[in-house]
């Protein structure tokens, strides 16, 4: 059992075919057009060489930057802060290098396939992330109105718990199709995806997750949607999303993007810095040895971007902080799109008003964490008494909300993730430092482990994050509310340029808010794929007939179109 509360279906078959995150909206085999030996595209020879802005250096516009290179383009990678994004791993000051803490993305699905070819392209480890009653995690304690259960797998939690678990898989089955979704994701089996998700789609987009649970019969019991909030399935509890569009809750459970998680192994942020280094072995133009690193000056790339505007040949123009403008037929967007609207000078004229306002419309969450350095996994000791682990991973409706125990082996030093929390709980730490939030948290798990110490076990400063409070982010990933549908097939389709003006073409949005999976690596290395062939097509270029990319295929896939009036 992965999770608190567990998905509908319980796949028991091993040899049904792996799923794999490209979602129901636009059903395409990313994966497939990775692995495929003819590789991504090519464009015209008298184009090679020819430089393209890629504004962003998280995942995304790594991946696309470094899949551009290899068809023989510049790209010009702009950073405001570190190669990463989101993907941020740091250390812990006095500490060995060797203990980390992931301060945005640290789980990542199996569905993830498009992710998992760029971390075995880098030689990158995974590992089992310990979630909520994870086979990897040794104990979870849930904690609700002052009352703790201990439990190493969900039967050991009261019966109210599995009378949730099963209200969520009734309320699936029921309100969503859920089987018959996931099994035509799994199959690949596009036509019956579409035909599920173009109803489901018309009927919910305008629900919220929480009104999605009253409707159904399953949910009637305020005190069964309580505790599902609190608890949830998965990650954790979910009653911060309760505001969200249902749309955003199916996709996740859909593609079981909330289970099984991996952890990499010395961080997240290796892959895109590692990618930044790497030099491919199959490149068109480029020298054999070429790396993204190599393609700019000391090997950094340039800093933040202050303004963006269009200029004579329907080109982009672009000016840094440090007073440097260029000019580039084509440049790919994938930092956080709010920075359009507030830290960078952009004309109105980059995109079409509809687009503008997809942006202005995106709905961020928030996100904090806190993280401490322990001398050794002490919570693997026993309690004399009942013999059960001293602590456990936590999920509790006080103030830490979720705690992960993150260990590197008996007797190594350790990190305990104090505190993981979205949304209104995660404004409530706004106003701490790093150590008024680490004693708040400290007094909480003192409430649930009154026997345990666990400050004498901490043998470094804590490391914190607010993502709504960091400058080039405002928060933490898109979230999308209800009516939001509209919006986002706005911002997802914007590769497609042929259906725009002329005199809006050139520039592409790419990053995980542009994805439908927010949130998610894989959505941000989706979204960068789609920018690629937007890129490729833009300069004149094509794909193998034998590996149609994403939009040679977007009109048999396309996502359904709603109407305006």
């Amino acid at each position: 059992m992965t999770s608190t509360v567990p998905n509908a279906v319980e796949h028991a078959d091993a040899q049904q075919p792996p799923i794999t995150m490209f979602g129901p909206d636009f059903p395409y085999a990313y994966d497939d057009f990775l692995a495929h030996p003819a590789g991504l595209g090519q464009i015209p020879a008298t184009e090679h060489g020819t430089e393209v802005a890629v504004i962003g250096g998280g995942l995304s516009g790594i991946v696309a930057a470094y899949e551009l290179m290899k068809m023989g383009l510049k790209p010009v990678v702009y950073e405001a802060d570190r190669i990463g994004g989101r993907l941020r791993t740091v250390g812990f000051e006095g500490c060995d290098d060797s203990l980390t803490a992931e301060m945005g993305a640290m789980r990542f699905p199996p569905s993830s396939t498009a992710l998992q070819h760029y971390i075995d392209l880098v030689g990158l480890e995974t590992r089992p992330f310990p979630n909520p009653l994870a086979e990897a995690t040794p104990s979870t304690v849930v904690d609700l109105k002052g009352e703790s259960h201990y439990a190493e797998t969900i039967a050991d939690l009261p019966q109210v718990y599995r009378d949730v678990a099963e209200a969520w898989n009734r309320c699936l089955e029921e309100g969503a199709d859920f089987s018959d979704m996931n099994r035509a994701l799994r199959e690949r089996d596009v036509p019956r995806i579409r035909e599920i998700w173009s109803r489901l789609v018309e009927k919910l987009d305008n629900q919220t997750f929480y009104g999605f649970l009253c409707d159904s019969e399953a949910f009637k019991s305020f005190r069964h949607r309580e505790i599902f909030g609190q608890v949830g399935f998965g990650t954790g509890g979910w009653d911060t999303d309760f505001p969200n569009s249902i749309l955003e809750i199916l996709r996740v459970v859909y593609t079981e993007a909330d289970d099984h998680h991996r952890g990499i192994v010395g961080g997240s942020q290796q892959l895109p810095l590692r990618l930044w280094e790497r030099e491919p072995e199959k490149i068109v133009h480029w020298a054999y040895g070429t790396s993204l690193a190599s393609l700019h000056e000391n090997r950094e790339p340039r800093p933040a971007v202050t303004r963006l505007h269009r200029t004579a040949g329907n080109r982009i123009t672009v000016t840094d902080a440090r007073g440097d403008i260029r000019t580039y037929p084509a440049a790919i967007f994938t930092a956080q799109s709010w920075m359009l609207l507030s830290k960078i000078d952009c004309d109105d004229s980059l995109f079409p008003i509809d687009h503008w306002t997809a942006i202005e419309r995106t709905h961020y969450m928030e996100s904090s964490k806190l993280f401490v350095p322990v001398d050794r996994p002490f919570w693997l000791d026993k309690d004399e008494e009942t013999g059960r682990d001293v602590m456990s991973m936590t999920l509790t409706d006080r103030m830490t909300r979720g705690t992960y125990l993150l260990d590197n082996g008996p007797d190594q030093p350790a990190v305990i993730c104090l505190s993981y929390t979205w949304c209104d709980d995660s404004l409530k730490w706004l106003p701490l430092s790093a150590n008024e939030r680490m004693e708040v948290m400290l007094k909480s798990l003192g409430e649930i482990y009154p026997k345990v110490d666990i400050r004498k076990h901490i043998i470094g400063n804590p490391v914190t994050v607010s993502w709504e409070n960091e400058p080039y982010f405002m928060g933490a990933f898109k979230a999308n509310l209800p009516g939001h549908y509209r919006y986002q097939r706005r911002l997802f389709t914007h590769f497609m340029q042929d259906r725009l003006p002329e005199d809006k073409r050139g520039i592409f949005l790419a990053g995980d808010d542009i994805s439908w999976t927010a949130g998610w690596a894989e959505g941000a290395i989706q979204t960068a794929l789609n920018a690629v062939w937007g890129v490729m097509h833009h300069f004149g270029g094509t794909t193998d007939p034998a590996n149609p990319g994403p939009g040679d295929v977007y009109d048999e896939i396309a996502p359904v179109e709603l109407p305006e009036d």
